[in-house]
């Protein structure tokens, strides 16, 4: 089995070239000495340092200078790719492991996460054996590349873009130090990169073209009831594939909206309209055979665990 994978963000498409395209047992020794190479480093406060852990406070300073120390060295050394990007991902994933936010990187805590006061410290990622593909292109282009069995499809579904809620992983992996803006110092490009699946104008058109150009006998799509887009209106476009069935299982929304809105000042203002949303899979094919046994291994897998009664599926031919 081949698997490929595509993001047109940086930071995305280097954990796909580490999850994805990597093979453990040729990157595994390599991607070994480089760390324990990085972990040895004295700290070296830089442009990471200054940007978000002193004009923001995203990250403790003594972790900041060590990240700033780790990511010029992974720069100087010139690995291969596959090496570089298990080594930036487990950079990547330590410093997120000692972050002081709620997830998202649009706003930091008030105070220090209990966390953020750990060392950093690096681990070997759970790399797969076997070599797959990553790509970085604009998902229209990356459909149209060849001919698949399954294609996975996860747009934006809405106004919020992975860009400006994950901007730091963008900015570490591309070590380009950006001009920033703002209380949360997004990268300046986070006004100027758009894609129509953040608009409310463009994603039905967005959509349309993607599903019709995917050159997949199967196709996937996920989505939730908060997008742009309807249940019924997705399910319309992926009529033209075949059958459809659309998995719904309910969920938690994003730890922020658990929390509640605050003012500077710490205190609780507003209310929150909802703290649950629904996330949809769909599966369209035009063999009604392979979409009953999609919903009956969703229905039975993990997907659904903990909310199978409340799960719904149908089933239509177009």
């Amino acid at each position: 089995m081949q698997v490929t994978a595509n993001d047109q963000l940086s930071y995305a498409a280097t954990l796909a070239r580490c999850y994805v395209q990597a093979d453990a047992d040729a990157v595994r020794d390599d991607v070994t000495r480089v760390l324990s190479e990085l972990s040895a480093l004295p700290p070296q406060p830089g442009y990471f340092t200054e940007t978000f852990c002193e004009k923001a406070r995203f990250f403790h300073p003594k972790n900041g200078a060590r990240v700033d120390a780790m990511r010029n060295r992974i720069a100087a050394l010139s690995l291969p790719p596959d090496v570089e990007a298990v080594c930036l991902v487990s950079l990547m994933e330590a410093a997120d492991r000692v972050d002081s936010t709620t997830g998202v990187q649009m706003a930091y805590l008030k105070q220090w996460a209990a966390r953020a006061h750990n060392d950093l410290s690096l681990r070997m990622p759970d790399v797969l054996p076997g070599r797959g593909e990553a790509l970085q292109l604009d998902a229209l282009d990356a459909v149209q590349t060849r001919d698949v069995d399954v294609a996975y499809l996860d747009p934006p579904y809405n106004q919020h873009r992975y860009l400006g809620n994950y901007h730091i992983w963008e900015t570490l992996v591309r070590w380009d130090a950006p001009a920033t803006y703002g209380v949360a110092q997004k990268r300046v490009d986070c006004r100027e990169r758009h894609t129509p699946f953040n608009s409310r104008k463009q994603i039905h058109e967005a959509l349309r073209d993607l599903i019709r150009a995917t050159r997949a006998k199967h196709l996937v799509v996920s989505f939730s009831n908060e997008g742009f887009v309807t249940r019924d209106e997705l399910s319309e476009l992926l009529a033209e594939r075949g059958h459809v069935a659309v998995v719904a299982t309910p969920m938690k929304r994003y730890v922020g909206a658990q929390i509640g809105q605050h003012d500077p000042s710490g205190k609780r203002v507003g209310t929150v309209s909802h703290l649950h949303n629904k996330e949809y899979l769909f599966i369209a094919s035009p063999e009604r055979g392979a979409v009953d046994s999609a919903v009956a291994a969703l229905r039975a897998g993990e997907y659904a665990e903990g909310s199978r009664d409340t799960l719904h599926s149908s089933v239509e031919s177009r």
